[in-house]
């Protein structure tokens, strides 16, 4: 099967947008690392859910830690290029539109 175009390139210019755009993304090496707290576990769970689905819908899946109850961590990477994609940024736009549905 061969790899979705969208994880074997990275648009450099929308990387640093999304870095830019003061929402809080940062770039750790190969990955974009994102925290967001909320006022209680229910909506850390909530938001957890809510990003479940949207990365089985992009067929992309981050690693997502649920800490101190009500804080997530968002950590974005494409496994198969081994460092940052198109996949990535377009997720991690995706994961700024849920914090506050």
């Amino acid at each position: 099967m061969p790899v979705p175009e969208n994880e074997t390139r990275l648009d450099e210019a929308a990387l640093a947008s999304l870095l830019a755009s003061g929402t809080g993304w940062t770039r750790d090496g190969d990955s974009l690392t994102k925290t967001f707290t909320f006022k209680g576990f229910k909506g850390a769970v909530a938001f957890v859910n809510r990003v479940a689905e949207a990365a089985n819908s992009a067929n992309h899946h981050p690693d997502i830690h649920l800490e101190a109850y009500k804080t997530v961590r968002i950590v974005l990477t494409t496994h198969i290029a081994h460092g940052l994609t198109d996949a990535d940024v377009d997720l991690a736009e995706r994961i700024n539109s849920l914090e506050m549905t």
